[in-house]
């Protein structure tokens, strides 16, 4: 038997196929919240965090120099970044003490992912400039994403799109609770 094409007012035309919606990315797309120019008072998303609470800014945890805090447009659940509190564009830029603490801190990432979600690998590191895909490159950060084996299914392989099991504060609140102490 041949169904008919499922009918979906409002999306184009109809071709049977289902759509996950996901407006929320249209605001990264869009570039929502990205700083218009290279000086921390032009709208640096990194260096407003660190004035909110832990609960609304996502931190996961504050160091002397670096802090680390949830991913708003994740590429998998509990994908986190470590930034340092100095606004900074390059790697290079990072004295020695600021260069260790990020260190630490990609550690300590990696310990508490293991111990909250069992993650099984990582993919971690900083994309330098715009050209080599930093969304936000006027400020350092580092990516800290979890894996695990067989985590590549049909709705990133087919759909390109991510399903996320859980809100991003109740992924903050897990970390926080296991992020390991000095």
């Amino acid at each position: 038997m041949t169904s008919e094409p499922e009918l979906q007012r409002g999306v184009g035309e109809p071709d049977g196929f289902r759509r996950l919606w996901t407006p929320h990315r249209m605001a990264y797309i869009q570039g929502e919240n990205k700083p218009t120019g290279p000086a921390p008072d032009d709208g640096c998303p990194f260096c407003s965090i660190p004035a909110l609470s832990d609960e609304d800014g996502l931190i996961v945890a504050r160091g002397g120099s670096v802090f680390a805090v949830l991913n708003l447009y994740p590429y998998n659940g509990g994908h986190l970044m470590v930034v340092p509190y100095r606004h900074v564009a390059d790697y290079t830029e990072l004295d020695a003490a600021e260069t260790a603490e990020l260190g630490d801190y990609t550690k300590r990432a990696m310990t508490a992912l293991r111990a909250a979600s069992g993650a099984h690998g990582f993919n971690i590191g900083m994309n330098q400039g715009a050209a080599a895909g930093a969304g936000i490159a006027a400020h350092l950060h580092q990516h800290v994403v979890p894996r695990w084996g067989g985590d590549t299914n049909f709705m990133p392989v087919v759909g390109h799109t991510k399903v996320l099991p859980q809100l991003l504060a109740d992924t903050r609140k897990m970390l926080a609770e296991a992020w390991p102490q000095s």
